[in-house]
């Protein structure tokens, strides 16, 4: 019985971890489509668990002033007011910023749902590049 329990944990434990793994390559991939050209990306977001994904992106430094950053990630906050280019987790987030928000990444029925939006990509001099444009879309 003990080995059973044991070999459960171990399960779980993989499965969380190749979900954190799969996140890390889409902002990855997020970061490396919106900014292919810079250097260094700073990400600020309001989920201090995405921090750790963040932080093991290479060339993505994250900070705790939304001011420093060239992009903001926000998974629970509303109502932030800032001229930066926001990335948001949750489909109730997108609907909410869906004038300001760039794009957004959440998690559907077990499925990653990825959509950026046209008309506020132009608006923040921004575009996708890459096998990302594919999400790119005109209206919300």
């Amino acid at each position: 019985m003990r080995y059973i329990f044991i070999l459960l944990l171990l399960l779980s434990h993989n499965l969380i971890a190749s979900n954190i793994s799969a996140e890390e390559k889409i902002y990855t991939s997020i970061l490396k489509a919106l900014f292919p050209n810079n250097g260094k990306v700073i990400v600020w977001t309001d989920d201090n668990t995405k921090d750790a994904i963040f932080s093991h992106i290479k060339n993505s430094y994250v900070t705790q002033k939304r001011e420093k950053a060239n992009i903001l990630f926000i998974f629970h906050t509303l109502n932030i007011d800032s001229k930066k280019p926001k990335f948001v987790g949750s489909y109730p987030l997108l609907k909410h910023y869906k004038k300001d928000a760039i794009g957004g990444f959440y998690w559907q029925k077990g499925r990653p749902n990825l959509i950026f939006l046209q008309e506020n990509l132009k608006r923040k001099g921004l575009h996708v590049n890459g096998t990302l444009k594919h999400y790119v879309e005109d209206s919300f």
